[in-house]
């Protein structure tokens, strides 16, 4: 299952011409990431890598959000999400699977948003987001901080 998401997720973002991996260097110190205890460092190297802490998505839409995600050893990812001042969501699934991360937030406002990316050569992650109810309604995202 995991694989077919991976291939659909870089085909679309092909598609829809990349990802975008540059952004201001300011924006940078957003990110908070977690302490992980040795054991669970090591179960998520084999995961691929951990994104577990509280960092920001820029979105090509504007649409910013900034999440706090906690992964496992297996990398399955949970967690919260706020967009703006008073829309908030639940990471309701996801995973990190090699340089791949696929999360489903399930926001207050009613809309459920799917972000599939990858983490870069730089570190950074990127990806586009789709609106599961208005699946025409898409973005691309990035992170500032390097995982």
């Amino acid at each position: 299952m995991r694989v077919r998401l991976v291939t659909a997720a870089v085909a679309l973002s092909v598609a829809l011409g990349g990802t975008v991996l540059a952004a201001p260097a300011a924006q940078a110190a957003t990110h908070r990431p977690s302490a992980a205890p040795a054991a669970t460092a090591a179960t998520a190297a084999e995961a691929g890598f951990n994104v577990g802490g509280i960092w920001t998505l820029y979105q090509s839409n504007s649409a910013n959000a900034t999440v706090s995600m906690t992964q496992d050893g297996q990398g399955n990812l949970t967690g919260i999400a706020r967009s703006g001042s008073a829309t908030t969501g639940t990471i309701a699934q996801g995973f990190v699977d090699g340089s791949y991360l696929y999360f489903v937030i399930a926001w207050s406002d009613g809309s459920t948003g799917r972000y599939i990316g990858s983490r870069g050569a730089d570190g950074r992650l990127s990806g586009v987001s789709t609106d599961l109810a208005h699946p025409s309604s898409q973005a691309t995202w990035y992170t500032t901080w390097t995982f």
